[in-house]
C-alpha cells in the first residue's frame, strides 16, 4: 500500500480552519495545503460574480428518463460544470438545510453556479422524479445514470465539455469514484462522506443480516426498517452490488484531483479519516482529505448550523477552481 497523501482538517467554517496535518511523498505539501485553505477562506468571503437560472431537463438511459436540474450561471460561457450525485434513498434536491430554505444540492448548485460554476443534479432512476422503481435501483443502475449524465452533459451548449467534475455525496460519492475510474472525461472528482466500505456502511444501514440474506435472493424485494424510522425495499441484485462493487478499487483507474471531504462525527461512514484516507491511498494524482467537525451530512438537520456544509462548498469549488 502507498504511503498515506495528504490530510486536511478543518472545523466549524472556513474562517476557522485550524492547524492542517499533511502526510505526502512530494516536496511542498505544505505550500500545497495551505494554497487550498487560504482559496477555501477567500472563497467563503468573495461576492457573488453571477445570477443562476435552473431549469429541469430529462435525458434517456436504458429506456427509462432520468430527470435532473441544470444550473446555469447568467453569462457568456461556456462554463466549466460539476455533476452532482445523491445519496442513499435521497433526491436531485437532497436534504434540507434547516434554518434555510435551501437544501443541500440547492445551495450547492447556486452557490457554484453564483462563482461560474454550473451544476447538473439528477434523480437516479428509481428516485425522486425519474421514471424506474425504488427497489431495483442498484449500484450499478446509478453508475451507468452517471456515465449518461455525462454523455448529456456533453450535448449542451454553454457548458465546457473539457471540464467536468462530478461532486457526490455518500453512496453518490460511491457512484462518482466509480465513474471518474471508468470514465476519463470527468476533469475533477469531489467526494462528500463517500462510501468507501459498502458492507461496512450499510451493515450499518440496514443490518449485517440482511446483507447475507438480501445477497442472491434474486427478484424478490425485502422490507427493511431504517435507522431513522422509515422503511425501504430493496431486491437482491442491490445487495449483491455491496460485496461486488468496490469504490476504492474503482478509484485506482481515475487519474484527475481528487478531494475528499468527511464530517469527523460521521456514524455512516466510518471510521474517520481512515473511510476518507482510503481512497486517496488508492489514488495516483493530485489528491486531499479534509475532514470537517461535522456529522455524516455536514450537519444540515442540526438547525441554524451552515457553516460545515458552507465549508465544505468553499473547498469544493477551490478544489475544482485549482486552487492546490
Amino acid at each position: 500500500m502507498r504511503a498515506k497523501k495528504r490530510t486536511l482538517y478543518a472545523v466549524k467554517s472556513v474562517l476557522s480552519i485550524i492547524m492542517l496535518i499533511g502526510l505526502l511523498l512530494a516536496t511542498g505539501v505544505g505550500a500545497a495545503q495551505d494554497s487550498l485553505a487560504e482559496a477555501a477562506s477567500a472563497l467563503a468571503d468573495s461576492a457573488v460574480d453571477y445570477t443562476v437560472s435552473e431549469r429541469d431537463v430529462s435525458f434517456s438511459n436504458a429506456g427509462q428518463s432520468v430527470i435532473g436540474t441544470l444550473a446555469m450561471p447568467d453569462g457568456e460561457g461556456p462554463f466549466p460544470v460539476a455533476l452532482l450525485l445523491h445519496g442513499f434513498t435521497g433526491t436531485r434536491h437532497e436534504l434540507p438545510v434547516l434554518g434555510t430554505e435551501d437544501t443541500m444540492f440547492s445551495r450547492a448548485a447556486r452557490w457554484l453556479g453564483e462563482r461560474g460554476v454550473a451544476s447538473l443534479r439528477i434523480d437516479f432512476r428509481g428516485s425522486g422524479e425519474s421514471e424506474g422503481a425504488w427497489e431495483d435501483t442498484t449500484f450499478s443502475s446509478q453508475i451507468a445514470d452517471a456515465i449518461a449524465a455525462l454523455d448529456y452533459l456533453e450535448t449542451l451548449e454553454g457548458v465546457d465539455s473539457g471540464n467536468i467534475s462530478i461532486v457526490g455525496l455518500s453512496q453518490g460519492g460511491l457512484v462518482g469514484a466509480a465513474a471518474a475510474g471508468r470514465d476519463d472525461r470527468v476533469s475533477s472528482l469531489v467526494l462528500w462522506s463517500a462510501v468507501s466500505n459498502p458492507v461496512m456502511s450499510y451493515g450499518i444501514l440496514l443490518g449485517y443480516d440482511n446483507l447475507l440474506a438480501g445477497a442472491g435472493s434474486g427478484d424478490e424485494a425485502m422490507t427493511i426498517m431504517l435507522p431513522w424510522g422509515a422503511e425501504t425495499a430493496l431486491k437482491g441484485p442491490f445487495f449483491d452490488d455491496i460485496f461486488l462493487v468496490d469504490p476504492v478499487a474503482e478509484i485506482t483507474g481515475y487519474r484527475g484531483p481528487l478531494l475528499v471531504i468527511n464530517g469527523a462525527r460521521d456514524d455512516t461512514v466510518t471510521p474517520q479519516p481512515q473511510a476518507g484516507q482510503v481512497f486517496l491511498d488508492y489514488h495516483e494524482g493530485a489528491e486531499a482529505l479534509v475532514l470537517l467537525d461535522g456529522d455524516h451530512v455536514f450537519d444540515v438537520l442540526a438547525g441554524d448550523v451552515t457553516e460545515v456544509i458552507d465549508a465544505a462548498l468553499a473547498y469544493s469549488l477551490a478544489w475544482l477552481q485549482g486552487g492546490r
